[in-house]
This record gives structure tokens, sequence and C-alpha cells, in this order.
């Protein structure tokens, strides 16, 4: 006897069961083959994240207002790249790790580029400090070179003094252009050293105006 209509449809229903689970069998398959590579292939996209992180750092001034953190986060993305490498050269591979180590560089690089304006400003306050300390330790220099007795004695020391004192505030031009520069840190450090000079040619003029005196 030959099939009825209802045997032939219920034949049919079962062979499309049978197909569709091939079917989602052969996606989910896929899927897992998918996502196996991704695990598999270089975190790119991570190491081009770190890596331009850090060198907007960079470029907004960490490499002068936060040199050791920056020099860390630079050490910091070597190994991670290194990690990347190392981990690319096994045959079943895994970048988790990487991916981690990848991320945590990017943000802490964003992290630290946030802080670089205050920094710099700081830095500006600071110089423009240690700049007004030197005008100052110059003038007083000056101002008791002045009061120094003049004399047979102590004419070549005056001359010398007040030499070593027109150097000194030749020097000021250097730093008024550092400041122009955003070099507040270079700007400082020469600010220093002008005070530090201004204040011992004061003290060796008051020593030679004590030794007049004896």
């Amino acid at each position: 006897m030959g099939q009825s209509i209802y045997d032939r449809f219920i034949v049919q229903q079962l062979q499309l069961e049978e197909k569709m689970k091939r079917y989602f069998k052969f996606i989910g398959l896929g899927v897992l083959i998918i996502g196996f590579l991704a695990g598999c292939s270089k975190p790119k996209m991570e190491m081009d994240a770190a890596t331009a992180a850090v060198e907007a750092a960079i470029t907004e001034g960490a490499d002068i207002y936060a040199k050791p953190e920056i020099e860390r986060l630079q050490a910091d993305l070597t190994a991670a790249m290194d990690a990347v490498e190392a981990e690319n050269q096994r045959l079943f591979k895994s970048f988790g790790d990487t991916r981690v180590m990848l991320t945590a560089v990017a943000t802490t690089a964003e992290e630290l580029k946030a802080t670089i304006p205050a920094r710099k400003e700081a830095a500006k306050n600071a110089s423009i400090a240690a700049m007004e300390k030197a005008k100052a330790a110059v003038e007083e220099a000056k101002a008791l070179l002045a009061t120094a007795p003049k004399g047979k004695g102590t004419k070549a020391d005056i001359e010398a003094f007040t030499a070593d004192l027109q150097g000194l505030e030749d020097m000021m031009p250097e730093i008024t252009s550092k400041m122009g520069n955003e070099d507040y840190l270079g700007a400082s450090e020469s600010s220093k050293l002008i005070m530090e000079k201004a204040t011992g040619i004061s003290d060796q003029i008051k020593l030679a105006i004590e030794k007049v005196k004896r």
C-alpha cells in the first residue's frame, strides 16, 4: 500500500527537522571556529590603542612633567608587546593576558595625560617664582656692592663683582626665552643658578667689607 498523505507529511517534517539540526550544528561550529580564531589572533586593536595613548601622553608633555611615570609606561608597553610576540610563537595561542596588559597601559597613559596640564601650570608658577627670586638676589648684591668702601685695596674686587653681576643680568633674557618656549623646568634651573651665584657674590662682598673695616 502506498503512503497516505499524512504519512508523507510526517516523513517530510522529519527530514526537514534533520536538515535544520545539521544546519544549526554547522552554524554553531562556524561560530566556535570564528571565536577560536579571534582569540588566537594578535590583539592589534589593543596594541594600537596602547601605543597611541602613550604617544599622546608624550606629546602632551609627559616626558618633561611626568618623566618617571612615562618611562614606566613605556617599559610596560614594551613588556606587553614582547608578551604578544612570545605568545604568537606558540602553536595554541591565547592573548587574553596580553590584552589585559595592553588595556592597562592605555588606561594609565590616558590618566597620566590628563594630569599634564595641571603639572605644567604648577611648573610655570614655580619658574615665575624662581625668576623673581633670582632678580631679587641680583638686585640685593648690586645694592650691597654700592655700599662697599671704594679705594685702592678694594678697586679690583669691586670691578670683579660688578662684572660678575653684569654677567648674571645678561643671563636673565635666556630665562625669559625659556619661559616663552614653555621650558618651565629649564627656566627654573637657570633662575636657581643665577640666585645661587648672586647670593655667593653678596657673601663675598660682605667679607670684603668686613676685611676693610678690620
